[in-house]
């Protein structure tokens, strides 16, 4: 029986480890990254009143919807937009390649106009219902494809039937596209804009066609680049307080807790692995305010070993067994645990639901660190324990720390009170 139980806990053992030690590198790099940590761009719009429109809250919101729906199109990695103060909106483009290209393409106010020869507004950019780049297979020329709303194929097959013969140009933010001439009466509520140097300049092209024109006219007040070495110092500089942090933990718990520390330690990797895991199943992004996260997390989840082995170390100079004694000190940490995690839980909850930005991501990982500390130290670290007390390897009480230093004692603080 007894080999049975310690055949378990070397398996158990043995897993985590090698899992940690395996995985741990490629999962952490598998997260996708923040600004901060592999460079970017950071783009400050203001809004700017005009005799066509004025700026206003409703605007204001339109902007930032049709911004997010820009920035989502040009398939960046996890941007933010986010408004600041009246006028203003943020946005943070991590890891672009070609940030002026990425810039051009967010900053135009993206009026579409079909005029005629005398200069009258045949249709707009409100009468499209979709827009797609593509390759004209007859010329082999880049093109976007313009499909009208049921409205704007009514305007558009009237505007071509008077039209026939003459050019009706096709105008972005004032500037000429292309100027066709109509041949025949276009019915099926379809047009072509041609002149694309190549097809990422249609797909962007369609990008703005398809989300939309600004409603008032902004300008770009602010660019900065984060470098991607400067990105890799931060991340490098993040990879090293991880690694210290971790170290310092697994020291600590060897040096007071001596085999409960062991195990702490053990279950502090596995809870490690569980939470980038679970951040990389979320595709969540990592910033330098999520690693600090991260770090906190860890400390708060050997918080909880420290309260259940201190709680050991008291039942056992009570005089009961090393078995009886672990029991109690989860049972009497249990209650502390809970509280003392529900508590930052709240917490984090208020900075997700009231920040912003690399705010909400600090708040995401302290969370779930929260959330999955509690899991391991009270299912994992005391199924392990209890294998190793069952298992009757050790039989010595200082093995498991229990007449090591004391951290606080109990009774000393009850006499006291």
């Amino acid at each position: 029986m007894r080999k049975d139980v310690l055949a378990k806990l070397l398996i158990c053992l043995t897993v985590i480890v090698a899992l940690f030690i395996v995985f741990i590198r490629p999962l952490a790099h598998s997260i996708r990254q923040g600004l901060d940590l592999q460079g970017g761009t950071h783009v400050v719009l203001e809004a700017e009143d005009t005799d066509i429109a004025k700026v206003d809250e409703d605007a204001m919101q339109r902007v930032v919807s049709i911004m997010e729906k820009r920035v989502n199109e040009l398939g960046l990695t996890e941007p933010i937009i986010q408004r600041e103060g009246e006028r203003r909106v943020i946005i943070e483009l991590p890891g672009i390649k070609d940030p002026d290209k990425a810039i051009a393409t967010i900053g135009k106010t993206a009026m579409l106009e079909f005029k005629d020869e005398e200069g009258n507004t045949l249709l707009t950019g409100t009468d499209l219902k979709d827009a797609q780049a593509a390759m004209n297979q007859q010329n082999n020329q880049c093109v976007v494809n313009l499909e009208f709303s049921d409205e704007g194929s009514k305007k558009f097959a009237d505007a071509t039937l008077k039209n026939v013969g003459r050019q009706i140009a096709i105008l972005l933010d004032g500037e000429v596209l292309t100027n066709p001439v109509v041949r025949e009466p276009i019915l099926g509520g379809r047009a072509e804009i041609s002149g694309q140097k190549d097809l990422e300049e249609a797909q962007h092209l369609a990008v703005l066609l398809r989300s939309g024109a600004l409603p008032v006219k902004v300008n770009i007040i602010e660019t900065r680049t984060v470098g991607p070495s400067l990105g890799q110092d931060s991340k490098d500089k993040s990879e090293f307080a991880f690694v210290v942090g971790i170290a310092a933990v697994l020291i600590f718990m060897l040096l007071f807790y001596r085999m409960c520390g062991f195990v702490a330690d053990v279950s502090l990797m596995a809870y490690t692995l569980l939470l980038l895991g679970v951040l990389k199943g979320l595709d969540a992004t990592l910033t330098l305010p999520g690693v600090a996260g991260i770090i906190l997390s860890i400390g708060m989840a050997v918080d909880a070993n420290v309260l259940i082995f201190e709680h050991f170390k008291e039942e056992f100079r009570m005089g009961k067994t090393i078995r009886m004694s672990m029991d109690a000190g989860f049972k009497r940490a249990f209650t502390t645990i809970l509280d003392s995690n529900t508590t930052t839980i709240i917490a984090a909850a208020v900075l997700f639901f009231f920040g912003s930005g690399t705010i909400r991501g600090f708040a995401i990982t302290l969370g779930l660190g929260v959330v999955l500390s509690m899991l391991t130290a009270i299912t994992l670290t005391q199924y392990m324990l209890k294998l190793m007390v069952n298992s009757n390897i050790f039989k010595s009480p200082s093995i498991y720390g229990a007449n090591g230093f004391v951290l606080f004692d109990e009774r000393a603080v009850k006499k006291n009170a």
